[in-house]
C-alpha cells in the first residue's frame, strides 16, 4: 500500500477483515469493530497498531497520526 489512511476506518480496511486487523492488533474482534465504528483507536493499541501498519506497508500510521485522529474524535464526542 502506497498511500496513507485518511481515517481509522479507513486504517482498518487495509486488513482483509476486521478479525485480521484484531489478530494483528491482539484485541478481540469487537473492540477492533467498535474502534472502526467510533473512528478512534484507543491509546493503549497505538504501538501495536503502528507495529502492525508497518508490517503491512501501510505508510503514514505514527503514533502523531493516531493522536491526531483521538484528538479529533475527542472534541467532536465532547461537542
Amino acid at each position: 500500500m502506497s498511500n496513507e489512511p485518511t481515517s481509522i476506518s479507513a486504517l482498518i480496511d487495509e486488513w482483509a477483515t476486521i478479525a485480521e486487523f484484531a489478530a494483528d492488533v491482539g484485541c478481540g474482534y469487537e473492540a477492533a469493530r467498535q474502534m472502526r465504528l467510533r473512528e478512534s483507536i484507543a491509546p493503549g493499541h497505538w504501538s501495536k497498531v503502528v507495529s502492525a501498519a508497518k508490517a503491512r506497508d501501510i505508510r503514514g500510521v505514527t503514533f502523531e497520526w493516531l493522536a491526531e485522529r483521538h484528538a479529533s474524535n475527542s472534541k467532536v464526542a465532547a461537542s
